[in-house]
């Protein structure tokens, strides 16, 4: 079990979109679209929706029993939203038991630093464990008792001043989070010998009064962000539902997921299946974080090339911004502008091999081999031979901007209704050596009466 990898995976599902490019406080985006994925609103905003918003995540799976004394550890996590205020004395109070009174701003220069208002989050775990017990022939069909985990956080309300030179008005950070409270509901069925289904449900059950069903700041205070759940088994496995056994192909198909999908994490050479994440964002069995990443963006699945260099060519007053608007957003622009050049660069594109052990793109074809020779004419036409390209009435606007460059033949390819594609590589293609290695992109297709042999 490699619970670092699958702390890894869960943090970035976590935090992903939590904050958005150009990562200002003021930017219309992070004021209206953050916190996209793996939401659990309240109960009652739900039923005033109809039930388009969900106030329930179900996630099932498949555990086969491996030892004789079998458990699952899951546990539920979101993010909850804090909302902070910066706020300077109004009216001070003498009496020091009565908090004195506040008036909020929009923003607050003091220096060289900037206080804004941001919706910044803390994270809930809610862990649950489980015991499968032995198999025993008079457990099949049999539903165990569930084990339900209800959880709370209370209210609360935090008063930091602020400790600058330039504070003459008493300013501080009013931070505060609403109540909130669920359900995390387990239970397991006992499909055959050794194999149980296991149903995992969290339910956000936080009150909301008629008359704040209309307010949207109120519904996201009590919103489950990023809600995801990890299992974890001993001596037991779980089983794909992306890609099952056939035995189990039947009993996979009757899983039932919604808002969650679950998906097998560990070393996958190894065939690892003692953990699982349930992701409110779709992914692979075995998802892995890219090695050229140099950290988390938060973007909403954008490409790290990208954001790393619209950060780097942010003005001075925009990464004042960005610096101030959380500790996690200053820590990227922090990473990003101390970046090696080397580290930059190899997010620009890696080239992987595409099947295990092989060396080129000549192991990715298999069996198939393209035709040595083809009849063009009274001659016959060669892999190697070279061509002008002449597109036809029906040519796209890439044909047509090919027309007239000549190429080489690196293959001669026959489909399965036995038509003949040329293969072509350009003569000036800067890429060359990758299209006479078969790669994407740097070779082009064309009919037979689309080029001009060259002598």
């Amino acid at each position: 079990m490699n619970a670092q990898l699958l702390e890894q995976i869960a943090e970035a599902i976590l935090y992903e979109g939590y904050v958005l490019y150009p990562y200002r406080a003021t930017s219309k985006k992070n004021a209206r679209e953050r916190f996209t994925f793996g939401r659990v609103y309240p109960e009652a905003y739900s039923a005033s929706q109809n039930g388009v918003e969900a106030c329930v995540f179900e996630t099932e799976c498949l555990v086969k029993v491996t030892g004789g004394c079998p458990e699952l550890h899951v546990e539920a996590r979101f993010l909850q939203p804090v909302a902070r205020e910066i706020a300077v004395l109004d009216m001070p109070s003498s009496d020091e038991t009565v908090e004195p009174c506040f008036k909020t701003m929009p923003e607050l220069r003091l220096g060289n630093e900037l206080f804004q208002p941001w919706l910044e989050a803390t994270e809930r775990r809610i862990p649950a464990q489980v015991s499968l017990g032995a198999p025993r022939p008079d457990q099949l069909g049999l539903s165990c008792l569930p084990v339900e985990q209800p959880f709370s956080f209370a209210a609360t309300r935090d008063l930091q001043p602020l400790n600058h030179p330039a504070n003459n008005s008493g300013a501080v950070i009013l931070r505060h989070h609403d109540a909130i409270e669920g359900l995390l509901e387990v239970r397991t069925h006992c499909l055959a010998a050794g194999l149980f289904k296991v149903t995992m449900r969290i339910t956000n059950r936080t009150p909301v009064a008629r008359e704040e069903l209309a307010r949207p700041e109120v519904i996201s205070m009590r919103t489950f962000a990023s809600t995801h759940i990890t299992l974890c088994a001993r001596e037991a496995e779980f089983i794909s539902l992306l890609d099952p056994a056939d035995e189990y192909k039947e009993a996979a198909a009757q899983c039932r997921n919604v808002g969650l999908w679950p998906v097998l994490v560990g070393d996958e050479a190894r065939r690892e299946r003692d953990m699982m994440l349930a992701s409110p964002i779709i992914l692979y069995d075995y998802p892995k974080i890219a090695p050229e990443s140099a950290g988390a963006l938060f973007d909403g699945t954008e490409i790290d090339e990208i954001l790393t260099l619209r950060i780097l060519t942010m003005t001075d007053e925009e990464k004042l911004e960005m610096r101030h608007v959380d500790e996690l957003t200053r820590r990227l622009l922090e990473r990003t502008e101390s970046l090696p050049q080397k580290d930059l660069l190899t997010m620009h594109g890696v080239m992987r091999t595409p099947s295990p052990g092989g060396s080129n793109f000549a192991d990715f074809f298999g069996d198939h081999k393209p035709l040595e020779s083809v009849s063009f004419g009274a001659n016959l036409l060669h892999a190697g031979d070279r061509v002008r390209i002449r597109p036809k009435a029906r040519a796209d606007v890439m044909d047509i901007a090919l027309s007239g460059k000549t190429a080489v033949v690196q293959a001669i390819e026959q489909d399965l209704e036995n038509r003949i594609h040329l293969a072509l590589v350009l003569d000036d293609d800067p890429g060359r050596e990758l299209g006479l290695d078969r790669q994407t992109g740097h070779r082009f297709f064309f009919g037979l009466d689309e080029v001009e042999v060259l002598k």
